[in-house]
C-alpha cells in the first residue's frame, strides 16, 4: 500500500539548548503538541530529531515537527494563536515555522 503525502504541512524547525532538551521534550510532547492538535484544521503532528553531525559543535539540538494541516487558514485561528509559544523556554529555544503546499511527488520505479 502506497503512503499518500499530505497536501498541506506546517513545519516547525527548532534549535534547542542541550541543557534543557529533556524538559523541553516533556513539555512539547505532553502540553504543546496536544494544544496545537486541538486547534481546527490540524490532523497530525510528527516530531523528528536530527542525527548528530561531527562538525556541529553548537551545543544545540535540532528538531523538526511536521503537522498535517487543512491549509494556510489554520495559521489565523484563535486556538492556534492561544497555543503558540515556547512555554518557559523562550531564551533556550529558537523556532522557525512555515506552512507548505505540496508541489510535486515523484516516485522511483521499483527495481525489477
Amino acid at each position: 500500500m502506497e503512503q499518500q503525502l499530505p497536501e498541506w504541512v506546517m513545519v516547525a524547525a527548532l534549535e534547542v539548548d542541550a541543557a534543557v532538551e529533556a524538559e523541553w521534550d516533556r513539555w512539547y510532547d505532553e502540553v504543546h503538541l496536544p494544544e496545537i492538535l486541538a486547534a481546527p484544521g490540524f490532523r497530525s503532528g510528527t516530531r523528528y530529531r536530527a542525527v548528530a553531525h561531527p562538525s556541529d559543535g553548537t551545543g544545540l539540538r535540532r528538531q523538526l515537527t511536521v503537522y498535517e494541516v487543512d491549509g494556510p487558514q489554520v495559521w489565523e485561528t484563535p486556538e492556534l494563536t492561544a497555543a503558540r509559544g515556547l512555554g518557559g523556554f523562550g531564551d533556550r529555544v529558537q523556532v522557525r515555522t512555515r506552512i507548505f503546499h505540496k508541489h510535486l511527488t515523484m516516485r522511483k520505479e521499483h527495481d525489477r
